[in-house]
């Protein structure tokens, strides 16, 4: 089997390696700032109306809140939780 890193690069087209290579050598931090980027690319444009929705989401979850009709889970819980029902541990 081998390293999948390995395997990867064999179908990589020599540009790609030498960009990857690059981006290798970089920080940690720089790196995450690169896959971010790169992951957006992916994205398509942006949806104009998505910053009103969120901020519409926010205000009636805070509002929610602030009303005690929602109540906070501690994130250990949430953790709990998620590796019972996601993960089935």
């Amino acid at each position: 089997m081998g390293d999948p890193r390995k395997r990867n690069m064999e179908t990589m087209t020599k540009a790609i390696e030498s960009v990857l290579a690059d981006a290798l050598r970089l920080d940690t931090k720089a790196r995450a700032e690169l896959a971010a980027e790169l992951l957006a690319s992916l994205d398509g444009p942006a949806d104009p109306d998505a910053g009103i929705a969120w901020d519409r989401e926010i205000k009636h979850r805070v509002d929610a809140l602030e009303a005690g009709t929602e109540k906070l889970e501690s994130w250990e819980s949430v953790k709990r939780r998620i590796a019972r029902d996601i993960l089935g541990q």
